[in-house]
């Protein structure tokens, strides 16, 4: 029997036998379960099991906490239990078997936009500062812009069209290219087929709407007519379009000899998805997106218009936390594109604004709580600037009555802002930034809405935590005090140069930074595995660089050679290490890492362990972060996170440990 004999047998019937085990994985850390049967799990014996540092469950799979010895525990696990491992995607293909209808279009469509995400931000606030330059009139008593009293702001004004022209009115592009990217088709043709939907020659299809029928332009084929509409803007047929050549490539690299793919596939994949595209799914799903998006502009600026803005500032956050907020980027471009602005983005704006305020309430509250600010306020600066992971998962929902206070000021500020008939010219940044997309007509009445999500959640919170909140929960006690101050804090540096701090004996143990970038808490990483410290304490860098690189003279004691993402470290004083890059990154099976060492390798202070494209790795939708985790502190007695500042790889310590 091998080390975990006896854990591996637990496990086994703790999660229901072989026969419930539908698929199983691991990754650098964790076992990642598919099962037939989720209920058959018994989680609390599961978390009893000596070896398991917890268990969650995420996108249809069953995930159980190990730590650095997961690849022993796998392999001892497949054996005893007679089932083959396979790998990262075959479980993550089988995880959406667990996933309901509503559940996988939810993750489609967020997979799709994802990536499309940057340049929305991007082009939402170049809209929002041409805004400012040429839409409101601060100059001659309320009648000219900045651009009309100044070539130089008029000139800009015009040149940063090209910018939003780009983003917004050639969308198609970026969408067909994100669904072959996602659906492992050729990803030029994508970008060719979008180009067809919104080229020079077609009619801007934000002008037909003022273009008689007998003014638009046509081919003629003899036998029939096609009209030479763009799809500029369109969301839905520019989707329908990609899928159309995704499956039509499909079908043709299945039935097609090798010899011949290459030149056979692409044509007639292509061809026939541009001739579909402008004679039967554009047409169809231009119908079907400006449909959606009157019933959409309809509801809201009906007699009831209130109520479902007031349902749906309650219900946004809570539709963060399931993931299911992906579809509200489809329906907002769509609005843009019907209407020239979008009723929806301003609720959202003011959803994180609500969110954010709770949070404030919380710091307010937990001023003396240390550890709890190390959370508070990072979470609270990233909410108000329209990133609200941190503050739903690691403050609102942690506690529970700050995420209801932020729901209830989110509800009355969208009414508000329905009320009055508030619009953005686009999707921008949500949070505070969020203003700078709202047409210039409406910036009064979003103020106040604003200032409704910062005023009510903060005092609701403020009064019920008040009540709620203990006070050990508050850092008031004596008791906390003192569990505070023996406690292996992550701290920030006095002021200063750390790197000058030297007076360490030699028996210390002093680790430097692993990256160039800024160092945060561990409680800041968006992942509950890592943030809720399951694994142990530790601290991350968000890089500015694509190189990790030994802290200290170490032993390389395990890495995922399949994937590349994170290796373990054996260092002096017993203390084990594990450095992850990015957040779940497994799941890119090792595209844009490169492994440099290999276990058993011995290592010196500043020797390159793994190089990674950033860029990959935000294209496929995960964070960089990079975690370090103290798995094993060994003889190490009290260790110092050195954290909020900037660091650079090889040089600035992050952790003194006596």
């Amino acid at each position: 029997m091998g080390k975990y004999g006896n854990e591996v047998k637990q496990l086994l019937d703790a999660i229901g036998g072989k026969e419930n085990i539908q698929a199983v994985s691991h990754c650098m850390t964790r076992m990642r379960f598919v099962l037939v049967d989720t209920k058959k799990a018994d989680e609390k014996a599961i978390e009893e099991i000596a070896c398991v540092k917890g268990t969650f469950t995420q996108a249809g799979q069953f995930q159980v906490i190990i730590g650095n010895d997961v690849a022993i525990f796998y392999n001892e696990f497949t054996k005893y239990a007679g089932v083959e491992g396979v790998s990262k995607d075959a479980v993550k293909a089988a995880a959406k078997t667990n996933q309901n209808p509503l559940q996988k279009i939810m993750g489609a469509l967020g997979e799709i936009f994802a990536p499309l995400i940057p340049a929305l931000i991007c082009g939402g606030l170049i809209l929002g500062f041409r805004n400012i330059i040429g839409e409101i009139n601060f100059f001659n008593d309320g009648t000219q812009s900045l651009s009309d009293i100044s070539q130089f702001w008029a000139g800009t004004y015009n040149f940063l069209w090209l910018i939003g022209e780009a983003v917004f009115h050639m969308l198609p592009v970026g969408i067909v290219w994100s669904i072959t990217k996602k659906m492992g088709t050729t990803q030029i043709l994508g970008i060719i087929l979008g180009l067809t939907l919104v080229s020079p020659q077609l009619l801007n299809g934000f002008s037909v709407a003022n273009t008689a029928a007998a003014d638009i332009p046509i081919w003629d084929f003899g036998f029939a007519k096609v009209q030479m509409i763009g799809y500029q803007g369109q969301v839905i047929a520019a989707m329908m379009a990609g899928f159309i050549l995704v499956y039509l490539e499909k079908f043709f690299k299945k039935h097609c000899p090798e010899v011949v793919s290459m030149i056979v596939v692409p044509f007639c994949s292509l061809l026939p998805a541009v001739i579909l595209a402008h004679t039967v799914v554009g047409p169809i799903g231009w119908k079907i997106g400006n449909g959606i998006a009157n019933v959409v502009y309809g509801g809201l600026m009906s007699n009831f218009g209130w109520l479902f803005a007031g349902v749906f500032g309650l219900l946004y956050a809570p539709i963060v936390m399931t993931g299911l907020h992906h579809m509200t980027n489809a329906i907002d471009t769509q609005l843009i594109s019907s209407y020239n602005g979008t009723i929806l983005w301003p609720m959202i704006a003011l959803s994180n604004i609500a969110q954010g305020s709770s949070v404030l309430a919380m710091s307010r509250l937990q001023k003396k709580n240390e550890r709890a600010q190390q959370v508070n306020v990072p979470a609270c600066i990233s909410c108000y600037l329209g990133v609200t992971e941190p503050a739903l998962f690691g403050v609102n929902m942690k506690y529970g009555f700050p995420l209801i206070c932020g729901m209830i000021g989110s509800s009355i500020a969208a009414m508000i802002s329905v009320k009055f008939g508030v619009q953005a010219v686009s999707i921008g940044v949500g949070g505070l930034p969020g203003i700078l997309s709202i047409k210039a007509q409406y910036y009064l009445i979003f103020l106040i809405a604003m200032l409704v999500a910062i005023v009510v959640p903060f005092v609701l919170t403020t009064i019920v935590g008040s009540r709620k909140l203990s006070a050990e929960a508050r850092g008031l006690s004596e008791q906390n005090v003192a569990v505070e101050k023996n406690e292996k804090l992550s701290v920030k540096p006095e002021s200063g140069d750390v790197q000058a701090d030297d007076a360490m004996s030699t028996e210390n143990v002093e680790l430097k930074a692993v990256l160039s970038g800024k160092a945060i808490p561990l409680d800041d990483v968006p992942d509950e595995v890592f943030s809720q410290h399951v694994m142990g304490d530790g601290l991350a860098i968000e890089p500015s660089d694509n190189t990790v690189v030994a802290p200290a003279d170490a032993e390389v004691s395990v890495v995922m050679e399949d994937t590349g993402h994170a290796c373990g470290l054996a260092l002096a004083k017993g203390m084990e290490l594990l450095i992850h890059v990015g957040v779940d990154t497994v799941d890119m099976g090792g595209d844009g890492f490169e492994l440099l060492v290999k276990s058993g390798d011995k290592v010196r202070a500043g020797d390159p362990l793994i190089r990674f494209d950033p860029e990959k790795i935000r294209a496929a939708g995960h964070p960089t972060t990079t975690v370090i985790i103290v798995t094993e502190e060994g003889e190490a007695g009290e260790i110092q996170y050195i954290t909020g500042m900037d660091v650079q790889a090889g040089k600035t310590t992050i952790l003194k440990a006596q």
